[in-house]
């Protein structure tokens, strides 16, 4: 569902920095061979989100929803010189796939992936994030939100996607929806958790920035 008007939206994503070519070559190789390719952050949202990511500059970045690695590159790009990055997925067939890419861009060493399913992973990570981005089972959002928050220290950022999920959070919801009542759950959540203080933004399929504030 797009948002903005076509010539707006066309308009917006050229007056933006362009995409680095080794994530050109990751979207179109995402696009030949992986399943589901709009999954992929793309373009402008993987611009956003490297500058959000550079305006943090954080040395622990955490990403639940690893896809092909698109999004992780992005963040890293603002990632301190000493940092890590550590990304969950629980598609152990993309794996290689995602660190064909890592390597690739000079961060190899920096990322580090963990396959499975993330609420068993996340407990097992003892590090303190600076910048989350949750971009997976939306009917889990919720439940990674409780398990992230004590890892987190004042002044970290939560990136939340597809929180709009294509105008659903605004609709009749279907009573065996999970994914769209879990969403609206969350968004809630963000607005009105204590620690928290939240701004959605429609870009894309909806995106939420989110600030621990103590």
């Amino acid at each position: 569902m797009e948002f903005l008007p076509p010539k707006i939206d066309a308009y917006a994503v050229s007056h933006s920095q362009q995409e680095p070519e080794l994530l050109q070559e990751l979207s179109r190789e995402t696009w030949l061979k992986v399943l589901a390719p709009r999954m992929l952050s793309g373009h402008f949202q993987g611009r956003v989100l490297s500058m959000l990511s550079k305006l943090i500059a954080p040395r622990y970045i955490l990403e639940i929803g690893t896809y092909t690695g698109y999004s992780a590159l992005c963040l890293a790009e603002g990632m301190a010189s000493n940092g890590e990055l550590h990304t969950i997925d629980n598609n152990e067939e993309l794996y290689t796939l995602q660190r064909k890419y890592f390597d690739k861009s000079g961060w190899g060493a920096q990322i580090i992936q963990h396959t499975g399913e993330a609420l068993e992973i996340l407990p097992k990570l003892k590090q303190s994030f600076d910048l989350v981005f949750i971009d997976a089972d939306k009917i889990n959002y919720p439940n990674y939100l409780e398990m992230l928050l004590p890892k987190l220290s004042k002044g970290a950022v939560i990136l939340s996607d597809n929180v709009l999920w294509s105008g659903k959070v605004v609709a009749a919801v279907a009573e065996d929806d999970a994914d769209t009542k879990a969403l609206i759950t969350y968004n809630k959540l963000l607005n009105t958790h204590p620690r928290l203080e939240t701004v959605l933004l429609p870009i894309r399929d909806g995106l939420t920035i989110s600030r621990v504030i103590d």
